[in-house]
């Protein structure tokens, strides 16, 4: 997708809090204003644009006299820094983008509001309604309410969900390194920049590491983990640097260079399947025989009982699990509709060996995604 089509994009653009902020957390207005430049620009050419931030927390420690190292740690502390600083973020945006005479809408999204066929809805409409009416939606995770065993803990798969929600044609994720290195140049003085990834496999995603900095809570490897999300849903993704001169602009124009591009891939999985697949951590495992495997893969049937021969972790109704092969290789995710105590005890069984009331599916196939 370039800019010369003459086509109206649509680009989620998500900033980090490192890129936003100062050490002690204090927002730094020139660096908003850079961003809301470049997001001016691509309205000026007829495109819509999404900005997914970070910040609230970091943004609310000032006030509150707790920078720096006098940072608390505990969630509910957190989530009440974060109610403090998120007027002072989307006041900053307001600021900034009135410079360009746009308006700004924000939108607080929770994870249920992807998951939840109502709230997508409700989420969608009203994100597309004010695309229509020209105003800029600025996006934040609602850290005040969020619940904690349930949160998203970083914007990066926000932005991303929100790509699959405004059917973007590109999600920018913007950084404070050019994009993914081969190495960690703070050890490797060659380390160079991987300018296009067709697929990400586990070798980049080792390569990624765990990262994040004091005032943020995401690194490369939750942007990796973004990129994968909106590649499923057939979205471009460009992990950029936010101080580079022009980087929205280039990374929607898909200039060469600009960053690291993860394709998208063919398709497009709902909402739901992408929840399951990425956005929802798993709370144990099913084995299944070789036979469950193949009909599973091959004709994207539902998971029964016959097909199980162990379980592990203990799981319950509506959980999240991983589905692995004889061999222990993880090759599907889905929802369950029994509990681990009650598969265990029926392993292997045959529908009309089940006990009575006993779904004879323990992974619907709506509930079930094949994993690459």
């Amino acid at each position: 997708m370039t800019m010369e089509s003459g086509k109206r994009i649509t680009a989620v653009v998500k900033v980090g809090t490192s890129s936003i902020t100062d050490e002690q957390g204090v927002i730094d207005a020139s660096l908003v204003a850079k961003l809301c430049d470049e997001v001016a620009d691509l309205r000026r050419q007829g495109h819509w644009v999404v900005v997914v931030t970070s910040g609230a927390i970091a943004a609310g420690l000032p006030d509150l006299g707790l920078g720096g190292e006098k940072r608390p740690r505990d969630a509910v502390t957190l989530q009440a820094v974060s109610a403090v600083g998120q007027g002072n973020l989307i006041g900053t945006y307001q600021r900034e983008l009135a410079r360009h005479d746009l308006v700004v809408g924000q939108v607080l999204l929770a994870p249920l509001d992807f998951f939840v066929r109502a709230q997508y809805l409700h989420a969608r409409g009203t994100l597309t309604r004010l695309l229509e009416l020209g105003v800029v939606p600025v996006v934040n995770e609602n850290d005040a309410i969020a619940d904690d065993e349930i949160r998203f803990g970083d914007n990066d798969r926000i932005a991303a969900l929100v790509a699959h929600l405004v059917e973007a044609d590109v999600l920018v994720l913007l950084t404070d390194t050019p994009g993914l290195l081969t190495a960690d140049p703070r050890l490797d003085a060659d380390a160079s920049l991987i300018e296009e990834i067709i697929e990400i496999d586990h070798e980049l995603e080792r390569l990624a590491g765990e990262g994040g900095s004091v005032r943020g809570s995401g690194g490369m490897a939750s942007k990796l983990a973004a990129a994968k999300i909106a590649s499923w849903s057939g979205v471009r993704t460009v992990i950029a640097d936010a101080r580079r001169s022009g980087v929205v602009i280039d990374a929607c124009g898909n200039t060469p260079g600009v960053g690291t591009v993860v394709r998208a891939r063919d398709g497009r999985l709902s909402a739901r399947r992408l929840w399951i697949a990425f956005a929802v951590g798993s709370s144990g495992r099913i084995q299944v025989d070789a036979g469950a495997r193949r009909a599973m893969e091959e004709r994207r049937v539902s998971l029964l009982p016959a097909g199980v021969v162990g379980v592990s972790g203990p799981f319950d109704v509506g959980d999240a699990v991983e589905v692995v092969d004889p061999d222990g290789a993880v090759f599907a995710k889905g929802i369950v509709r029994h509990d681990a105590r009650l598969l265990q005890a029926n392993l292997g069984a045959r529908t009309s060996e089940l006990p009575e009331g006993m779904s004879h599916e323990v992974i619907n196939a709506d509930d079930l995604v094949v994993l690459p």
